[in-house]
């Protein structure tokens, strides 16, 4: 490795001064760590970072500086006692920070060199850029100069960058520290080798979680919402106490008016006191004889009452027997078609398997009599064959030589012919197989296409039904809930006012409700579905007269609207305590409006309006209701394409476009024609190309055909010159063929032939057999095929027949807990009032005893007792006054205005606190609520961090945070992930806890914000391995923050360091014999704190 240049800072007076090393190129790639030139697009830092710092008898040092520091990562190395911790030290006190904050010491006296009278530390922080803070006073540099003085006082000096004094405050400082976010009692930016030290040895999970607390300012963040909350507490107090002063002033501002227009004669007010007096006790009987009479009114109604809900309720119970017993019914016939269908299970699976068997018997014998049939056929020519050989041999004599030349000449010309016949057949063949897939492509592509155009007609039928309900609607908005409706509600309006109905009903309900936010329209429709089309009767007479309406609209088999009964109510529901809410998006009751309460109420009881968000976008809707914990009363949302989100599922709607809610008809008619023009040339599209398949189709079976056919004539003639060429092969010449041998031969083969004739009678007969029993088999199994088919369609109509019953056994059951709860709720209310009833009974008879003792006739009375009551108090008090009074009118104006002033201005204070208040407890629980999320956010990204830094020693670590009892734990596994086990950081060895807290140091700086971050001996206790590992991370992660500054301080030589601008060190030299340690005196209760 090349070496290093090391220049000497000291100064004439024999002061210490750190080396400033300045790195040369590296032979050695592995020491490079990716840390090089270039290797990062940010920019260095521009403000807050330290530049250089100078200390002045501060500790034991009489001289140390200035350090120039470099803009990204600084080490100061040097031996234990050189003045690197001294220069951490000065940091964090030349900043504002407190003597205790450096572990050093508990007051500032303690930082004097013994011997002297003061301390001075200068400190340079950058103030470049866009972010500079007041830049035009103080320029690219801010320098901070501290003086501490023997009684433990200092005084600050914040200096511009040509030396000018610009403020001497400590507010000033503290406000360059907030701008820059510099903080210095912070232990991520300053982590002093005590802090390190106590960290690494802490046994607690309480001390972690507060170190993560206050290394992200989220200590400070939870100290100010505490107290906050205490300051909203003493305001209440203030406001309670307030309303409580306010009501006693209110009631002395009564008694100044009173008093001011008091001018009646006294005898007269006595008079009148008297006779009021009379008047209040028989207007008090007479009270309490009109609340008995409403009692007793409101007893007789409710008894009424209770006895319809009673009859509601047993009709409701014989409803529901009704539709239980409908669902028992069409559940037995469907289970004894199941039970049909599994009972003939068996059967037809046996059947089948005995039509196999039967089948491959059938096949086996086939090919057993084949077989024998093609033995016999060459047994027969082979006879033929040796019958001619022998008449020949007897017939001729003479020579045969030149015939057998001739011979094999036509053998060899027949075997070439065979040759060329092959090698035709052979491509014959190929033709066949590629026209055979041509056409199966071809085939299956047709069935493709006819599928297509059935759906493609579907929809087109479809569109035509809905573009005629749209054009209809027009003229009459009501048709697009059907064709009846306009009919159907003229019929309802002439049945009520010939007084069939109760109530008029209502409906259809889409028909009563309007959009809000017309994009909302899909949305909606797809929450509400048919109860856009349903009706609301007020009683079950009531339903049965619209139910006979309908029949004469709504033929037989035909849907008809959803009838909902139920007791009509004026008002609203209040549903505010189980709304679901949130601060952007609308349920779908605030996003309609409803003019009729029935109709609000209705929907609130089918469908639960006022817990179902609309959401437009599918993505948000999935992030609010499945990312994260749905909002508070949400059971669903809905989005603008009619998608339903769930907690943990998502259904997409089958719908393109509203039906019944679209406000602009004309634009949907538009759209609909264009469809329907698009579908039809879609179908034209479709038939042709079907056209164009078939034709192809054709005429690749033409061309099969052919070719099959000449493969056929092929193979015909390559056995018939076969057949040559073995005939011609098996003439013998004359001279050697023995034509007794041959006779024996033949007759050899004619018994041959009887064998096998025999063996293929019988074969033939048993195949026959086997074949009727095939083809019996075959019926059989056909027959219960085709029953169990019958059944399933059977089965089909039922299920939907059984999923309406089961609809219609869920509404009459929700019907009767509707009644029994309305009845059990409404004869408490009942009793209570009887014993209210005897209550007011047993109140009477003693206020008219009292009233006969007052006045024993009884008197008429006009007025309220509670009107009696306040004259009698007023006049009481005038009279009293004008006892009491003996001061002239203007006194009593004066007094009179005072007391109204008073009022008045604590009243206006009450009311604007009561505002701040409500709004701080808004505000406060919006900024709870981003503090948790922020909170949860900065615990992620440190585990993620943490996790990913132990990885580069393949180490694995987990960090539980539990936020609720304020404790962390970390632990730590050195080995392999499926070979050790975690292990909490107290049973690791010292480098490799400290290489496991340098982890968790990197993580907390990846989620602290500060300019500068200064680390004190961080590789203690690690092996040099993991001091390796360790600073290759810190300097990795250095290179990828250029704009922030790292001071590092280690006694380690840090030879091994790449080279790079980028770093510079700061070499501290030897300690001066005798001065290895500081003299620190022991605290005693004279010692002073620091001074802000």
């Amino acid at each position: 490795m090349a070496k290093r240049k090391e220049d000497d800072f000291f100064s004439p007076e024999n002061a210490k001064r750190p080396r400033l090393e300045e790195l040369e190129d590296l032979d050695d790639d592995e020491c490079a760590v990716s840390f090089t030139n270039g290797t990062s697009a940010l920019t260095a830092a521009e403000v807050g970072i330290i530049e250089s710092i100078q200390l002045k008898n501060f500790m034991c040092h009489s001289m140390l500086g200035p350090f120039k520091f470099g803009s990204n990562v600084n080490f100061v190395v040097g031996n234990n006692g050189s003045g690197k911790s001294a220069v951490l030290t000065a940091l964090i006190v030349g900043l504002g920070g407190k003597a205790i904050a450096t572990n050093r010491g508990s007051s500032l006296k303690g930082f004097v060199k013994d011997g002297q009278n003061s301390a001075d530390i200068s400190i340079t922080l950058r103030n470049r850029g866009d972010d500079a803070y007041r830049a035009n006073v103080y320029g690219d540099s801010i320098v901070v100069q501290q003086h501490i003085s023997m009684d433990g006082s200092r005084s600050y000096k914040l200096k511009s960058e040509s030396g000018s004094v610009v403020s001497t405050k400590k507010e000033e400082l503290v406000a360059i520290l907030d701008h820059f976010n510099i903080q210095v009692d912070n232990p991520v930016s300053v982590l002093t080798q005590e802090m390190s030290k106590q960290f690494l040895q802490s046994k607690n999970e309480g001390d972690k979680y507060k170190f993560f607390m206050k290394a992200t300012q989220l200590e400070q963040m939870k100290e100010d919402y505490s107290y906050i909350m205490e300051t909203k507490e003493r305001t209440k107090e203030q406001i309670s106490q307030g309303e409580e002063r306010l009501t006693e002033l209110k009631r002395q501002c009564l008694e100044k008016e009173e008093r001011f227009q008091s001018i009646a004669g006294l005898s007269t007010m006595k008079t009148n006191l008297e006779y009021l007096k009379h008047e209040m006790a028989w207007a008090v009987v007479n009270e309490i004889e009109k609340q008995l009479n409403a009692i007793r009114d409101n007893i007789k109604i409710g008894e009424d009452r209770a006895a319809r809900l009673e009859r509601k309720t047993e009709e409701q119970q014989v409803r529901l027997n009704e539709a239980e017993k409908k669902y028992k019914d069409i559940q037995d016939k469907l289970e004894h078609i199941s039970q049909e269908t599994n009972a003939q299970a068996p059967e037809c699976m046996a059947l089948k398997l005995d039509l196999a068997n039967k089948k491959k018997a059938y096949n086996e014998a086939e090919v057993v009599y084949n077989r024998s049939l093609n033995e016999y056929r060459a047994l027969r020519k082979d006879d033929e064959q040796l019958c001619k050989r022998i008449e020949e041999l007897k017939s001729t004599d003479q020579s045969l030589e030149p015939e057998r030349l001739e011979r094999q000449k036509k053998i060899a010309w027949l075997k070439e012919k065979v040759k060329t016949l092959q090698d035709q057949d052979s491509t014959s063949l190929q033709d066949i197989e590629q026209f055979q897939q041509a056409i199966e492509k071809d085939k299956e592509e047709h069935s493709r296409i006819m599928r297509e155009e059935l759906d493609v007609k579907h929809t087109l039928s479809y569109n035509q039904r809905q573009l005629k309900e749209l054009k209809d609607s027009k003229t009459d908005r009501l048709k697009r809930f059907g064709p009846h409706v306009p009919a159907l509600l003229a019929a309802i309006d002439d049945a009520y006012r010939r007084k069939q109905f109760a109530y008029k009903p209502v409906g259809p309900l889409g028909a009563c409700i309007h959009l809000r936010d017309p994009e909302l329209a899909l949305a909606i429709e797809s929450c509400l579905k048919g109860l856009l089309q349903a009706y609301w009767c007020h009683s079950h007479a009531d339903e049965r007269v619209l139910q006979g309406l309908m029949k004469k609209f709504y033929s037989p088999g035909t849907s008809r609207p959803q009838i909902i009964v139920s007791e009509f109510r004026k008002e609203m529901y209040d549903v505010r305590q189980r709304a679901a809410y949130h601060p952007e998006f609308p349920t779908v009751l605030t996003a309609l409006e409803i003019d009729n309460a029935v109709v609000a109420n209705s929907l609130i009881d089918m469908r639960g309006i006022e817990t179902v968000l609309l959401i437009k976008n599918n993505s948000v809707a999935r992030a609010v209701m499945q990312s994260q914990r749905p909002p508070r009363n949400c059971r669903e949302a809905f989005t603008a394409d009619g998608d339903q989100v769930f907690a943990g599922r998502y259904y997409s709607s089958e719908n393109t476009r509203p039906k019944f809610l679209s406000r602009d008809v004309d634009s949907e008619i538009s759209e609909l024609e264009n469809e329907i023009e698009n579908k039809k040339a879609q179908i034209l599209n479709l038939q042709q190309h079907l056209s164009t398949l078939e034709k192809d189709i054709g005429r690749n079976e033409d061309f099969l055909r052919k070719c099959q056919l000449h493969s056929k004539e092929l193979k015909m003639k390559i056995r018939k010159n076969c057949s040559e060429i073995r005939e011609l092969e098996n003439i013998e010449e004359h001279q050697s063929v023995d034509i007794a041998t041959l006779e024996d031969e033949a007759h050899e083969n004619k018994i041959k032939m009887k064998m096998v004739e025999k063996n293929m009678e019988q074969q033939r007969e048993n195949m026959e057999h086997l074949r009727s029993l095939k083809i019996e088999a075959e019926k059989k199994y056909d027959a219960i095929k085709l029953k169990i088919n019958q059944l399933s369609e059977q089965a089909d109509p039922l299920k939907d027949e059984l999923n309406l019953a089961d609809s219609e056994v869920d509404n009459q059951k929700r019907g009767k807990r509707h009644y029994e709860e309305k009845q059990k709720e409404h004869l408490d209310t009942l009793n209570k009032k009887k014993r209210e009833l005897d209550k007011k009974e047993k109140e009477l008879e003693e206020k008219m005893s009292q009233a006969r003792q007052i006045c024993p006739e009884r008197i008429e009375v006009k007025k309220s007792a509670s009107i009696l009551d306040k004259e009698i108090n007023r006049l009481r008090q005038k009279i009293q006054a004008e006892h009491a009074s003996h001061g002239d009118r203007e006194e009593i104006m004066r007094q009179y205005q005072e007391a109204k002033e008073t009022y008045l201005d604590l009243d206006n204070k009450v009311r604007t606190l009561k505002r701040f208040i409500k709004l701080l407890e808004e505000i406060m629980t919006h900024r709870y609520k981003t503090y948790q999320q922020f909170r949860r956010c900065l615990t992620l990204r440190c585990k993620l961090y943490f996790d990913n830094l132990l990885s580069q020693r393949a180490y694995c670590g987990k960090m539980n945070f539990d936020h609720k009892n304020e404790t962390l734990t970390i632990s730590v596994q050195p080995g392999e992930g499926s070979k050790a086990a975690f292990n909490d950081m107290r049973a690791l060895s010292g480098g490799e806890r400290s290489f496991s807290t340098v982890c968790f140091i990197l993580s907390l700086w990846s989620i602290a914000e500060s300019p500068f971050r200064c680390l004190d001996e961080f590789d203690v206790y690690m092996d040099m391995v993991n001091r390796r590992i360790a600073m290759d991370m810190i300097l990795k992660m250095a290179d990828s923050q250029r704009f922030r500054q790292f001071i590092l301080l280690t006694p380690q030589s840090m030879s091994s360091l790449p080279s790079s601008k980028l770093i510079r060190i700061l070499r501290m030299s030897d300690p001066e014999r005798g001065q290895t340690t500081l003299p620190f005196r022991p605290l005693t209760q004279e010692d002073e704190e620091d001074q802000s």
